[in-house]
């Protein structure tokens, strides 16, 4: 082996130590934050505060869960979440699919002024008081479907599953369908739909994890506490446990008390918030980075 292929080789190795190395700089940016939330909710505030507690769990306590799921509308507020969620997504799946396999095609007649209409929305809007009127409007405020209607259709979502259906479903299969006598109906659920597995994964996950975080448009449209979904729930929580803490029992805490039993509220608010996502991520990531690249090419 010649001087040049030695030093290619340990050139090589240079690189994927130095790849190896900033990955894992990244890796540990990116989980540090989330162990030491997870750790920090279940550990004694006082210690947490004090800087003690900087990885694993310090004085272990479910002192702040059990505040948090003491109140009665956490409950209230997850089954709401999981409804808008579910109902929510099922919504934004099927608009947006009707809408992206008609503008994929070549044959639609005015296809790109469609499209010019619909990435117009992208940058230009009425802005929130005439949205907020024409949901008045339409007598949707304070309503289940005032979370669901206003957002069934994301420009950029509908833009990515068109890319997809475009670039990824060859037109000649579609057109030997076509030929073959079958329906658009049934090209869409029998051949687009079936090869198009990626790109609804991606969809799945975008509008679930959209609908999962919303708290904004409960907070515009929705009176009654009984609608509310889990951020917004949560969001109260946070507000009334740095007076109140929360105590249904009528019994008093002191004030250096209220304040660490909020610190470690927060910290089991985020955990509460965010594991429902994390644990359905995996069951989609094989799907998602396939899915994104292809329907971001050529768009």
């Amino acid at each position: 082996m010649n001087n040049k292929a030695v030093r290619r080789i340990a050139d090589g190795r240079w690189f994927d130590a130095g790849i190896y190395t900033v990955s894992a700089a990244i890796l540990v940016t990116v989980l540090y934050p989330l162990l030491f939330v997870l750790s920090a909710s279940f550990s004694d505030p006082t210690k947490v505060m004090s800087g003690e507690m900087w990885l694993l769990p310090k004085g272990f306590t479910l002192g702040a869960y059990k505040e948090i799921f003491d109140y009665a509308a956490v409950w209230s507020g997850y089954r709401n979440t999981l409804l808008y969620t579910t109902v929510g997504t099922c919504v934004n799946l099927i608009l947006t699919t009707l809408a992206a396999y008609p503008l994929s095609r070549k044959d639609l007649p005015g296809r790109n002024l469609f499209m010019f209409l619909i990435t117009f929305t992208m940058f230009f809007n009425g802005g929130l008081i005439p949205t907020y009127l024409i949901v008045k409007g339409l007598a949707l405020v304070n309503t289940f479907w005032a979370l669901i209607i206003p957002n069934a259709i994301a420009t950029y979502n509908l833009i990515v599953m068109r890319t997809y259906f475009q670039n990824s479903i060859p037109w000649e299969i579609q057109e030997a369908s076509l030929i073959d006598g079958c329906s658009n109906f049934r090209l869409l659920t029998h051949i687009i739909l079936p090869l198009s597995k990626p790109i609804i994964a991606v969809m799945v996950l975008y509008y679930a994890v959209g609908h999962w975080n919303s708290y904004f448009n409960a907070l515009i449209y929705l009176r009654n506490s009984n609608l509310y979904p889990l951020q917004l729930v949560l969001r109260e929580i946070l507000i009334v446990s740095q007076s109140n803490i929360l105590d249904q029992s009528g019994s008093t805490f002191g004030m250096d008390e209220k304040l660490l039993l909020a610190e470690s509220i927060k910290y089991a608010l985020i955990i509460v918030a965010s594991l429902p996502v994390l644990i359905m991520y995996p069951f989609v990531q094989r799907h998602f980075v396939k899915g994104v690249m292809i329907g971001s090419l050529k768009g």
